[in-house]
């Protein structure tokens, strides 16, 4: 029963982000153009000595590479809440795509816990085509192997339970082995849908992001959340920059760089486009 599991405490770390456009976030485009920036994140769910970290985001030379705009590395990022990324002993990977799968060697006393289609796709014959491959850093997916090879990984199939309040749930469509983080907080479970939705929108207009292995999977997946969550605003989007604006900072001093995400959040603004496409 929910009333005799753990209440965690749940944060969004934001760590990168880029100038985008409306039209690069769902699929077939958006008549309503106009800005409509990404957020980088990576995510904790902390009860007691307890803590999982929910993906390890990407390196400064990864952001140079891409061009995306550096704002704090992920592990620095952890300490900022009195979180030592040495000592930590869980790591959930949502999947393995460059913005959430690197950094692997700041987490050396961990575990790696990913599904198994992930990495067999990452592996497989579909990354030698350039659509798929683009999503992924060749060196990431050679250290999830060698860490396999150490006992470091968990591989599932399917929904598990990782603890008494963490579970993980599969939402393919963007990448084969995606999956959400439902963790159980003292508002309820919050289901951390990384890239199974990167913006609210995209829930809550079942309009697909463009970066899709399966357009069908995608859309059920939203599905999916909104039936693991309840309601919108217990899904946290893996890109949105709202999540910054209406849940408020894990402390003070972390306006824009942290947000606590285990207290109710500000009623979700509806985005009015700029303008529209001639």
């Amino acid at each position: 029963m929910s009333e005799h599991l753990p209440e965690y405490e749940l944060y969004a770390i934001r760590y990168a982000m880029r100038d985008a456009k409306r039209s690069q976030h769902f699929m077939g485009g958006d008549p309503h153009d106009g800005p409509m920036d990404m957020d980088y994140f990576i995510w904790v769910a902390r009860h007691r000595a307890q803590v999982y970290v929910i993906d390890t985001g990407f390196s400064p030379e990864a952001a140079q590479k891409r061009r995306r705009a550096f704002l704090c590395h992920p592990a620095e990022a952890l300490r900022q809440l009195d979180i030592d990324p040495g000592t930590v002993g869980d790591v959930i990977l949502t999947h393995l795509h460059y913005d959430h799968a690197g950094n692997f060697d700041d987490f050396p006393a961990a575990r790696f816990h990913i599904q198994e289609p992930e990495v067999h796709f990452a592996t497989g014959r579909h990354i030698r085509h350039r659509y798929f491959s683009s999503g992924y850093e060749a060196e990431d997916i050679v250290n999830v192997v060698r860490l396999n090879f150490a006992r470091r990984v968990m591989l599932y199939v399917g929904a598990v339970d990782v603890a008494p309040g963490i579970r993980l749930e599969p939402v393919p469509g963007h990448s084969p082995g995606q999956q959400a983080v439902c963790v159980h907080t003292a508002r309820g479970w919050v289901v951390i849908a990384s890239d199974a939705a990167h913006y609210f929108e995209n829930v809550q207009r079942h309009r697909p992001y463009p970066a899709a292995c399966n357009v069908v999977e995608m859309i059920d997946s939203f599905d999916r959340l909104l039936h693991l969550a309840g309601d919108i605003e217990h899904i946290i989007p893996g890109h949105d920059p709202l999540v910054m604006q209406v849940y408020p900072p894990a402390r003070p001093g972390l306006e824009g760089k942290a947000a606590r995400l285990d207290t109710a959040p500000a009623p979700l603004p509806e985005r009015k486009p700029a303008r529209r496409a001639s």
